[in-house]
């Protein structure tokens, strides 16, 4: 009973008191600081950037990055998770402006607080593994094309009034007014987008959005080039921190506001626990799920109340940060700091900014939230999961982004019984002809060489169990030389699956570990052909049965000079 009641106390301790209970030395301080400072150039023209983008102004964007972002890491549940305004927020944001105000959008932000703080304690953080890959990669690729057609009156210098909001519309208000393009904004917009590209290439550890943005406000400023800046159009931006209040609350403004509200939550949830399980991959760490919902919520009531937007963790600053050395949420906590400095001293510095510029930074924003390989390679998909791809994102575009997220899932779990339907007809006809002597057996350890791991997997491999498996594969703490996936029990995959694999695949490459493929029946090994995986892959090799992957994996023991690195 203390052991049950230890492990629920745990499930529920931000990662912050854990670290610090295993001693926080000056070494650690120095790394997290330099972290929190890379990661807060990174975070302080994209914050602007968003601000705008989502219908308010900069200063929105720093204040929930201050305000939400230090609470984020002082109360989630992950060791590197650096939070703030990202890019999935800014249609929903954008659009609850229009319809409810921004006093609305406050009190959106809020309610989406409370419900992220009941998910959490309701233990709701697992949810996020059933989430189909095509849906994800859907209506984050369709947000990264409304992101990128919202920039484009500013990186053109349109001489447009009023931008409608819908897609089509907005795109027939910049046909018709492409007569009136102001060549000097132009001009600012592509030096600017040509300056970040060439700066990733050339130099990707500098921070390219930072020297793009002084570059372009040193040239504006010294020749008075005439062009939009941030100051032209908020020439009211207040220095410092807002004193925190209450927005306005009716019966009838949560009611209005509710589903926008539901609508933050899950994207704040979901965006916040696909973060936390990249930076797991990158330090071989665990993040408390439910835990990071709970700081999730705490962080968005706090932005609600300093005047904020929604915030959730963002996947791009938190690999900067873990790149950058991070090793405890400290660094999360100095890079708010750090922003929060340029917030008291600095602010006047904003209104030199050109909007064009900021325009260029949304663009390379939206182009790295396309997600354009993994887009590509789903659309080589069986027709299901691409119809549910390219549905998700046409619904995310043109319609809703609730909308596309209810249909995508609806229909990736119709697909999925029709699945598993056939999977039983089919193995109802061959379970006669399957006999216990093929290799698959409850000894298969017995007789593993040293260096060699085994996973045996039962039934298919889809969205909902998919992260099981790197879980599972984390759980070793070394790796071995060799990976065995016994695959003869699994009838098939699906587009999640498949992805799971081939990620396995990668993370025991780089960590120089041989993965072999027991016992792939036709339909599994037809999806992985989908990713180059099949039988003449390179980085995986396939053995018909389990004794025959067993002899592979000797030899390849044998030939190994060193022992591989941990997986991530």
């Amino acid at each position: 009973m203390a052991v049950l009641h230890d492990a629920r106390w745990t499930a529920f301790t931000p990662k912050l008191i854990t670290v610090l209970g295993e001693g926080y030395s000056l070494t650690r301080f120095r790394r997290d600081a330099v972290a929190g400072l890379t990661v807060a150039i990174v975070a302080l023209p994209l914050a602007m950037a968003l601000g705008i983008a989502s219908g308010a102004s900069p200063d929105k964007g720093l204040i929930t990055a201050v305000v939400a972002g230090f609470l984020i890491s002082t109360l989630g549940g992950s060791r590197a998770q650096v939070g703030g305004p990202t890019g999935a927020f800014v249609v929903v944001v954008f659009n609850v402006i229009a319809q409810h105000g921004y006093d609305g959008l406050l009190l959106a932000t809020l309610l989406a607080g409370l419900l992220l703080i009941i998910a959490g304690y309701a233990k709701l953080g697992a949810l996020v593994k059933f989430i189909p890959h095509p849906v994800v990669t859907g209506f984050t690729a369709g947000i990264a094309v409304i992101i990128a057609s919202s920039q484009v009156k500013d990186f053109l210098g349109l001489s447009i009034t009023n931008v409608p909001a819908d897609f089509l519309p907005k795109w027939q208000a910049y046909l018709g007014a492409i007569g009136s393009i102001h060549g000097t904004t132009l001009a600012i917009g592509v030096a600017s987008l040509l300056l970040i590209i060439g700066l990733r290439k050339a130099a990707p550890r500098l921070p390219g959005f930072l020297i793009a943005i002084v570059i372009a406000s040193v040239a504006v400023a010294l020749l008075h080039l005439p062009v939009e800046t941030i100051g032209s159009r908020f020439p009211d931006i207040p220095p410092g921190l807002p004193v925190p209040a209450m927005p306005d609350i009716s019966l009838a403004k949560i009611e209005a506001v509710f589903p926008s509200a539901f609508t933050i939550a899950f994207l704040a949830g979901v965006e916040a626990l696909l973060s936390a399980v990249v930076a797991d991959g990158m330090i071989g760490s665990r993040h408390r799920s439910n835990q990071e919902l709970v700081g999730q919520g705490v962080a968005n009531i706090a932005s609600a109340l300093f005047g904020g937007l929604p915030a959730t963790g963002a996947i791009a600053r938190t690999a900067t940060n873990i790149k950058a050395g991070a090793l405890t949420p400290v660094a999360g906590m100095l890079h708010a700091l750090f922003l929060l400095l340029f917030i008291l001293f600095a602010t006047d510095l904003m209104a030199f900014v050109p909007m064009a510029a900021l325009a260029a930074i949304l663009f390379m924003v939206a182009w790295g939230m396309s997600e354009h390989e993994r887009f590509l390679n789903l659309l080589r998909m069986p027709n299901g999961d691409r119809s549910v791809l390219l549905l998700t994102f046409g619904l995310t575009v043109l319609v809703d982004l609730t909308m596309a997220i209810a249909v995508g899932v609806t229909l990736a779990s119709l697909l999925f019984m029709m699945r598993m339907s056939e999977a039983v007809q089919i193995e109802a006809g061959a379970a006669g002809a399957r006999a216990e002597g093929e290799g698959e057996d409850i000894h298969q350890r017995d007789s593993l060489p040293d260096g060699v791991e085994v996973f045996r997997i039962d039934g298919p491999v889809f969205f909902g169990i998919a992260g099981e498996l790197l879980d599972t594969l984390r759980r070793i703490g070394r790796t071995p030389r060799v990976i065995i996936l016994r695959m003869r029990r699994v009838p098939l995959l699906d587009a999640s699956g498949v992805t799971t694999i081939a990620e396995i695949v990668r993370q025991a490459s780089a960590a120089g570990a041989q993965v072999i493929l027991s016992g792939t029946q036709p339909q599994p090994l037809a999806m992985l052909d989908r990713v180059r995986l099949g039988r003449n892959s390179a980085s995986a090799i396939h053995a018909g049965s389990f004794p025959e992957a067993l002899r592979i994996a000797a030899s390849v023991v044998t030939a190994a000079d060193t022992t591989p690195a941990a997986l991530n």
